[in-house]
């Protein structure tokens, strides 16, 4: 008999009693901090360990002193490891590590998870990694995909991914260059000291070639998405201005469309009317997505941020601390509707 949600949280100790789930944390940024923070209100869960690469740099959670270390062996002491340190190399190859010894993964590393994809879906399809915090941060995502729009057959899903490139590309609007606008956005702590995986739209393709395997096409290949990505270095207040003429905006989107009878991912610029639900302000996150018979879903919220990011991480770790699945990846490719591109959502290609 299947245990609950409740009961399942738990793992019971020599006799009876409730032994917290043992968690270790591969990375202690921004996340990692945010995500201790939590872990204090969660007497359910013990953390044995925190990995880094510098045990001597001062971290922003108050047990850093006891529990940061750079011995990889804390890894094999946690029944979960959370993964936040991000990069496709040595945070990717330690948990695959992990899996492949039988762990639960859950991680946030949309890079790893785009790169190496194939990789990780041995596991996957476990239901041993839980990703959710991977895209969009805190706002439910992956979840929705690989979840409750499975029931139906998928038209096209366009998103704004990135929130550096929705702060731009909004001064923008008000008449700012693209030089301008970064550094302002830099100064605000929007953007970072080296803001190309994001501004060049490589971030946004991350995401979207994720989202892309679960809901439409497995075999969306990650050179295929990166080759078909453009960023907004190359926007300029004389074109956003002619845009507005015409009632439009322009902002960063990353698609999945129908084209030649196959699905396409893109990360490009384009342009929106005035109205359109994916222009948002900020650091917002918006997804659009259109199936049948389920018609038009908008999901949207914060999208970046160590606390928005950490409550992601944390709802996947209570997922697999109860023993509940993972998302599971799609065996093969939705059908491709006859029509080619979406032509009822309202993007226009620039």
């Amino acid at each position: 008999m299947a245990a609950t949600y409740e009961q399942a949280i738990y793992q019971k100790g020599p006799g009876g009693s409730a032994a917290p789930t043992r968690v270790a944390l591969l990375g202690a940024g921004t996340v990692g901090g945010g995500l201790m923070r939590l872990l204090r209100r969660r007497p359910e869960f013990e953390v044995v360990g925190v990995l880094v690469r510098d045990a001597s740099k001062p971290r922003d959670f108050r047990e850093w002193r006891e529990l940061v270390t750079t011995d990889e062996g804390v890894l094999s002491g946690a029944d979960v490891v959370v993964e936040v340190a991000g990069g496709t190399d040595v945070a990717a190859d330690l948990s695959l590590a992990q899996l492949a010894a039988g762990k639960r993964l859950v991680t946030a590393n949309k890079a790893a998870l785009a790169e190496r994809w194939h990789e990780y879906l041995p596991h996957m399809t476990q239901g041993r990694v839980y990703f959710e915090a991977a895209v969009m941060a805190g706002t439910p995502a992956v979840g929705v995909l690989a979840g409750a729009l499975r029931g139906s057959t998928p038209l096209s899903l366009h998103a704004v991914l990135n929130g550096t490139c929705n702060v731009i590309s909004s001064m923008m609007d008000e008449g700012a260059e693209f030089g301008a606008a970064l550094a302002e956005a830099q100064r605000l702590g929007y953007a970072e000291a080296d803001p190309t995986l994001d501004v060049a739209g490589v971030d946004a393709a991350h995401k979207l070639a994720v989202l892309g395997r679960l809901a439409f096409d497995p075999g969306l290949t990650w050179p295929a998405v990166r080759a078909n990505t453009r960023g907004i270095d190359g926007l300029t207040a004389s074109l956003l201005a002619a845009q507005a003429d015409r009632g439009r905006r322009v902002r960063l989107v990353g698609s999945v469309v129908a084209v030649a009878g196959s699905w396409e991912a893109r990360v490009r610029p384009v342009s929106l009317p005035e109205g359109h639900p994916l222009l948002t302000l900020g650091g917002s996150n918006t997804l659009l997505y259109r199936g049948d018979p389920v018609g038009e879903v908008l999901v949207r919220g914060a999208g970046a941020g160590g606390g928005a990011t950490a409550s992601g991480v944390l709802a996947d770790l209570l997922a697999a601390a109860a023993g509940v699945s993972g998302p599971r990846p799609l065996w093969e490719a939705a059908p491709v509707p006859d029509s080619p591109a979406d032509s009822g959502d309202g993007v226009e290609e620039l």
